[in-house]
């Protein structure tokens, strides 16, 4: 009998699998809605949807294996990063979802808040934050936006070999900034972000945007990191990456 793997679990959502199934658990309705609705739209390798019920999604395991996880080198070879690069750009490329994604006075004022919680709980050191929070206000700016996949983490993209067989978790899809699709998907390591351009292209990026999203990403997702039970100061994490931008 398969054995149920828990992936991920903590308050918001959990994931388990069972054999070659996913099933996503999910307290929000709305983030599984987006996903099934954004796999169906994308014209790149997604999971198979499998079933769904109010809450939960079931989604075939797709082939191969994740690009890496955040805080160890990546074993990929240069040619599936830049595989997955030209993934991302038919992405980018393709016709815009109806739903938009997070404004700029609302990412603003988010990171404000953010930085604030890290100083006043000794979180991080406050010329850090303030430091990264300089180097973030490069990302808040008028942007064009595309279909982005919205938390293009590095174990979300899954390649066999030099062939991208799958891209995974579109709760968070939405219009959006290329640069931060880019921007996660190389968050801690930076020394791919070249053989992911290589697919991808350059002719429209700006590496100093995609620092800034290093940056504002890092502020902003730590305190729900740490209330969540992960651990930002994990080795090649989100505290190491701030540390880097100096």
């Amino acid at each position: 009998m398969d054995e149920v793997e828990v992936v991920v679990a903590h308050s918001e959502r959990t994931t388990l699998r069972v054999g070659d199934m996913f099933l996503k658990v999910d307290a929000d309705q709305t983030r599984l809605d987006v996903e099934v609705e954004a796999m169906a739209m994308v014209p790149i390798p997604t999971p198979e949807v499998l079933w769904r019920k109010p809450h939960v999604l079931a989604l075939a395991a797709v082939s191969g294996t994740a690009l890496g996880v955040l805080g160890e080198p990546s074993s990929a070879s240069a040619a599936a990063w830049a595989a997955a690069g030209a993934a991302v750009r038919t992405l980018h490329d393709a016709p815009l979802p109806p739903w938009n994604g997070k404004s700029i006075d609302e990412l603003a004022a988010h990171l404000d808040s953010e930085c604030e919680w890290l100083i006043a709980n000794g979180v991080l050191p406050a010329d850090l934050v303030t430091r990264n929070r300089e180097i973030a206000e490069v990302a808040l700016r008028p942007w064009k936006p595309v279909f982005t996949h919205g938390d293009l983490q590095i174990t979300h993209i899954f390649a066999d070999g030099d062939e991208v067989t799958g891209v995974i978790d579109w709760s968070e899809a939405s219009q959006g900034d290329a640069m931060f699709d880019l921007a996660i998907l190389t968050l801690g390591h930076e020394e791919r972000l070249a053989d992911l351009l290589a697919g991808y292209g350059t002719d429209d990026v700006d590496l100093d945007v995609i620092r800034a999203w290093w940056s504002l990403r890092s502020l902003g997702a730590s305190r729900w990191l740490i209330e969540h039970g992960f651990d930002p100061a994990s080795p090649g994490c989100e505290f190491e990456v701030l540390r880097s931008q100096l």
